[in-house]
């Protein structure tokens, strides 16, 4: 026998839980229909004219979010603009400035997707840019083509049967909110790319509260993995879950957050995206509130707070507004779910589906309790078996971390 480093130890179960998560997702997505089948292609639905997508305005949070302010070439922020030399976008460029080639990271992202798509879609033609950032004041005030955060799309055919399906592909692609302005073109644009929403999935503020074992208030900012948070078993009872790990961390950035003010004085501070469990109307049972995401909540929908006897109730929602605030914080619990600032929310965010999210993440709740094991029992090991096992919890969580990213894109 040849003693092993912890490192090589952490190793082998991380290959471990990686064979666990990879033999239930084969075996989890059947049997059932098309087990064992490729899926079929979902088939796309054009956009009808006028028609936009979300229904919502552009400019709202569940949108593309609000204008920033105009970028110049003179403005700190045109460092924040790329180019986009995309050999399959043809752009139109009727300044002779280059200025429709610049936009924000995300616009260039999404716009690549499309170019794509549109390729796929209709073999020889393809995407054409007629208008992206915005030098010469050509828009209304708050356009967020100042901002290269909006493009105005045709196909190179210029043929205008296309577009309601250009649209729809545009959708696709990713884009925060498209729609089929005019017979001539199709407006589409993206959220900030500043936006923790958009790159790092949902998350809480610094100032985020969160209560822990013996009844003490903690905030986000001082929340550390092992930590048991309040937060609610499958059967709707009030427990302790330990903190597994966060799914992201950036005490340094700033977002905007939605801010959910309930009838009892609760105030949750949560990005659009992540998940909350939300009813319609006023339902006492727990098994009736369903995971959604924060955008799609509104006034007098029901959320759950926890009260002060160890209870679980409902209150409804009575204002939703936002606010800029410091820090990103994703606690993962083992539970799956926590309350922060005195309401129930998911641990999840971008994934609509929470059962799916947390049966995901089973690989990894298994290696934790397989790892805290390891830790319980180290000292009754023999000697020469674990001279050279240097564990402590610390390490242990900082360890299992660099396998959650891993689950978090598979899903």
């Amino acid at each position: 026998f040849c003693p092993c480093s912890s490192d090589i130890l952490l190793a082998r179960l991380g290959l471990l839980a990686a064979c666990t998560y990879t033999w239930l997702w084969v075996h989890g997505c059947g049997p059932g229909p098309g087990y064992g089948s490729r899926p079929r292609q979902r088939k796309l639905t054009p956009l009808a004219y006028k028609q936009y997508v979300p229904g919502i305005s552009e400019n709202n949070l569940g949108a593309s979010g609000r204008a920033e302010g105009k970028i110049t070439r003179n403005s700190e922020r045109f460092n924040e603009l790329v180019c986009n030399y995309n050999p399959d976008i043809d752009f139109k460029d009727e300044e002779h400035t280059e200025a429709d080639r610049f936009m924000s990271k995300r616009c260039k992202d999404c716009l690549n997707k499309l170019s794509i798509a549109v390729m796929n879609q209709w073999p020889g033609v393809r995407l054409r840019v007629t208008e992206a950032w915005d030098e010469d004041d050509n828009h209304p005030p708050g356009s967020l083509h100042y901002e290269g955060r909006a493009v105005d799309i045709t196909t190179s055919d210029r043929d205008i049967k296309k577009y309601g399906l250009l649209a729809q592909l545009a959708v696709e692609a990713g884009f925060d909110w498209v729609y089929y302005e005019s017979k001539h073109h199709v407006h589409c644009s993206v959220k900030a790319d500043h936006s923790v929403a958009v790159e790092k999935g949902g998350c809480f503020p610094a100032s985020g509260m969160v209560m822990v074992s013996g009844g003490l208030l903690k905030p986000m900012s001082r929340l550390r993995p092992g930590d048991a948070v309040l937060a609610s078993s499958e059967l709707g009872d009030v427990v302790f879950s330990r903190v597994l790990l966060f799914l992201h961390l950036d005490p340094e950035s700033r977002s905007t957050f939605l801010i959910l003010s309930t009838e009892d004085g609760r105030c949750l501070a949560l990005t659009s995206n992540h998940l909350i469990f939300v009813a319609s109307t006023n339902k006492p049972h727990y098994h009736e509130y369903y995971a959604d995401f924060a955008s799609r909540v509104r006034r007098g929908d029901y959320v759950l707070i926890s009260g002060r006897d160890g209870s679980m109730r409902p209150s409804k929602i009575t204002s939703i507004s936002q606010e800029e605030r410091s820090g990103v914080y994703a606690p993962l619990t083992e539970h799956g779910n926590l309350f922060v600032d005195g309401v129930l929310v998911s641990s999840y965010a971008s994934i609509e589906d929470h059962r799916l999210a947390h049966w995901a993440f089973g690989p990894l709740r298994f290696l934790f309790g397989l790892s805290l094991i390891f830790v319980q029992f180290y000292h009754f090991f023999p000697p020469w078996l674990t001279r050279n096992y240097r564990f402590n919890k610390l390490d242990l969580y900082s360890q299992i971390s660099y396998h959650k990213k891993i689950l978090y894109y598979c899903i």
